[in-house]
């Protein structure tokens, strides 16, 4: 799958140039998110947007994998505590793993530890700017908060990041 979206998002996307100290794996998501900011079909953006989250799952070695993975059947199992724990070892273990962080938040989100999420995607955000689920993610809190102007400045970021992200039926015109 993963080559097959390659393929497509070199296809797809406008010419992107590759920097040397881009990993393949980054090279990859950055003609993805090309292709997310190109594209006029839904099919093309869900299985671009798919094969992002794909890639921001692939923990950096098999150990950090293997945690990862532990987390999130702790989290299908709704075992919020438990994935938090497995992803707290994940998080020491491979700190630049965004995605440990995201889904500790996601886990915070849920047992509705608001401060504790907001401070998870915040690290999230400083490993891969662009991570449209984690700006959603504080989007929601921030609307829960009742923060509405902070939550939609950050919905347009996420919409910024991937303008075919599902809450941007969310946004609402600014009042000048």
């Amino acid at each position: 799958m993963k080559h097959i979206m390659l393929i497509l998002a070199l296809l797809c996307a406008p010419a992107v140039a590759f920097a040397e100290d881009k990993s393949p794996q980054e090279e990859e998501r950055d003609a993805l998110f090309s292709v997310l900011h190109s594209t006029e079909e839904a099919k093309v953006a869900t299985a671009a947007q798919n094969a992002i989250w794909e890639s921001w799952m692939e923990a950096p070695d098999e150990d950090a994998q293997a945690l990862f993975d532990l987390g999130m059947q702790r989290m299908g199992a709704f075992d919020n505590a438990g994935a938090i724990e497995v992803f707290d070892k994940l998080i020491l273990y491979a700190p630049d793993f965004a995605e440990g962080w995201n889904q500790r938040a996601f886990a915070h989100f849920r047992m509705e530890n608001y401060a504790e999420a907001l401070e998870d995607i915040k690290a999230v955000l400083q490993r891969e700017p662009r991570h449209f689920g984690a700006l959603a993610g504080r989007f929601r809190i921030l609307m829960v908060q009742g923060r509405i102007t902070l939550a939609q400045k950050t919905l347009r970021e996420a919409v910024e990041a991937n303008p075919w992200l599902m809450e941007r039926g969310m946004l609402i015109e600014p009042s000048e």
